[in-house]
């Protein structure tokens, strides 16, 4: 079996992080400019016409700009139009389909070797594949910040023969930023500023620059050099690497600040291709549309018709049926599952139950299970108990949650805001509550205060806990104690309850997703000047 051939296996079993896309649609009208994806009979052109570009402007009118235009995976351009310039459009016999814009927004140290890929010289799949040092993988998302050890070319041979693109530089991205590693960088926001006006440079960086997170955090997971010691917070330490840790990573940064727009995202799959690469990975999804409707999709099969392998998350959507999204057959579809490390931080309730639970927490611990605090729900306080519950900004009554253990319940804003609500107001923990629908899946997350997150059962279990207590009017109390890292849990893997699932909205009799892959409290890299999830190296 070649290099690239065995390679290519591993893709099947490749974290994409996944993260779940909504998607948004403007209320069109003949005054209201929509972004258009037109496709168009590429050898229809005149010849007067000294470009497809000249040829394509001439179709619109002079007030009219071209956002991109595309010459690889498909032949067309974008434009925003109205409705009766969309209708006018389509009656012009060169003109195949005009597909309006969707916008979507944002969907290790043990992984290897759980997966039996061993990170020796010496054996494995990850040595037959000279561990992906030939291929060019592309990620589409929001950006690289280049400096982590992660993406270091220490050792790495030359740049391949074949590749053709480019690093593009900015102010805050020199050339310096790319290397062998990182031998590509493009940045994709036309569609994008169409749409909202002039990116704020205060904000976010115009260039490949990631002033998100998420696209430096899959970015080393695909592809990740060796790091040691890595650790988040003292834990899961240990050496971590992406999947394919000699692989060359081109990045493409097309999700911004207000989204990921379709225009921008066929024009990444367009560049990518012509740049020559081999794998283009990206977590970004959206609600199922007919394919030929799908920028995904038909980016995707253009970049299959030309030899290279696309491998998409499958979505967070789930536990629900029918939630899986990248449902097209030439997309390896990929969903989260569980991997046999597990972070302990459990519930140890005055009346002697333990109700198990996980977290990340770093800081001074509550003093072990011995030393309880007293115990409440947020939402059973007078005042907007709904709020309240959530933990939302300001719900919470200094008075009612100082020096206290609070128990709140998922929802609306960030698990790891609802902390900082807490601390606020002077809360001296918190206890995170799954509601019915996300189950008893848990995300180990690194919070500003002692807290940890419990399955819907467990939050329960307390509920009923406190309201006993209030009932025989005696105090409910509690503690959180704190584990550490565990391994060799069983079972694993499991099917992340957040992962997407099936069956295939558009295509019932095509299985989707196609596979799972380590999804849930991964380690992996992350830049400065961003709250921290899981990693920094």
């Amino acid at each position: 079996m070649s290099s690239s051939s065995t390679f290519l296996l591993l893709f099947f079993i490749l974290l994409l992080s996944s993260s779940s896309f909504s998607l948004s649609a403007n209320v069109d009208n003949d005054h209201t400019l929509k972004t258009y994806v037109v496709k168009v009979h590429y050898d229809a052109k005149p010849s007067i016409f000294p470009t497809h570009k000249h040829w394509y402007e001439s179709s619109l009118s002079s007030s009219t700009s071209l956002i991109h235009t595309y010459d690889t995976v498909f032949h067309g351009f974008s434009a925003r139009l109205t409705s009766s310039e969309a209708q006018q459009l389509k009656t012009l016999p060169h003109i195949i389909a005009l597909i309006p814009e969707q916008v979507r927004h944002l969907h290790t140290t043990r992984s290897p070797q759980f997966l039996g890929l061993k990170t020796s010289d010496s054996a494995g799949l990850l040595k037959e594949s000279d561990f992906g040092s030939d291929l060019v993988i592309a990620v589409i998302d929001t950006g690289i910040w280049p400096e982590r050890q992660s993406f270091n070319d220490r050792d790495l041979g030359p740049v391949p023969a074949k590749w053709k693109g480019q690093c593009v530089t900015a102010k805050d991205f020199p050339s310096s930023s790319c290397n062998r590693k990182v031998i590509g960088a493009r940045f994709f926001c036309q569609g994008y500023e169409s749409t909202n006006g002039k990116m704020n440079e205060t904000s976010e960086f115009r260039s490949p620059r990631d002033s998100d997170g998420h696209g430096t955090h899959t970015a080393s997971i695909v592809a990740g050099r060796y790091v040691f010691p890595a650790s988040t917070l003292g834990y899961a330490r240990g050496l971590a690497s992406g999947m394919a840790p000699k692989a060359r990573l081109s990045v493409y940064k097309v999700c911004w600040n207000a989204g990921c727009y379709d225009s921008d995202i066929l024009a990444a799959f367009d560049s990518a291709v012509s740049d020559g690469v081999d794998v283009v990975s990206l977590s970004v999804g959206g609600v199922v549309v007919p394919y030929y409707l799908d920028a995904i999709a038909i980016g995707a099969f253009g970049a299959s018709d030309h030899g290279v392998f696309v491998s998409a998350s499958a979505g967070n959507g789930g536990p629900g049926g029918l939630t899986v999204t990248n449902v097209a057959p030439w997309v390896t579809s990929v969903g989260a599952g569980t991997i046999d490390r597990d972070f302990p931080a459990d519930v140890h309730l005055g009346n002697g139950k333990i109700v198990p639970g996980v977290s990340v927490y770093g800081g001074p611990g509550l003093g072990g299970p011995e030393k309880k605090y007293s115990l409440v729900y947020a939402g059973s306080e007078e005042g907007d108990g709904y709020s309240a519950s959530l933990c939302l900004e300001g719900s919470l009554d200094p008075k009612y949650v100082e020096g206290k253990l609070v128990l709140c319940d998922r929802g609306i804003n960030s698990r790891a805001a609802k902390g900082e609500v807490v601390k606020k107001a002077g809360g001296i923990g918190m206890i995170l509550a799954n509601g019915v629908f996300d189950g008893e899946g848990l995300v180990a997350d690194c919070h500003l205060l002692p807290a940890t997150a419990v399955g819907a059962s467990g939050g329960d279990e307390i509920r009923k806990y406190i309201s006993d207590a209030e009932k025989a009017k005696s105090p409910a109390i509690a503690t959180i104690v704190f584990k550490g890292t565990r391994v060799n849990v069983k079972p694993a893997p499991v099917v992340a309850s957040f992962s997407a699932r099936g069956p295939n909205p558009e295509s019932p009799e095509i299985l989707k997703p196609d596979v799972i892959a380590p999804g849930l409290n991964i380690l992996a890299a992350w830049p400065d000047k961003v709250g921290t999830i899981w990693g920094s190296f």
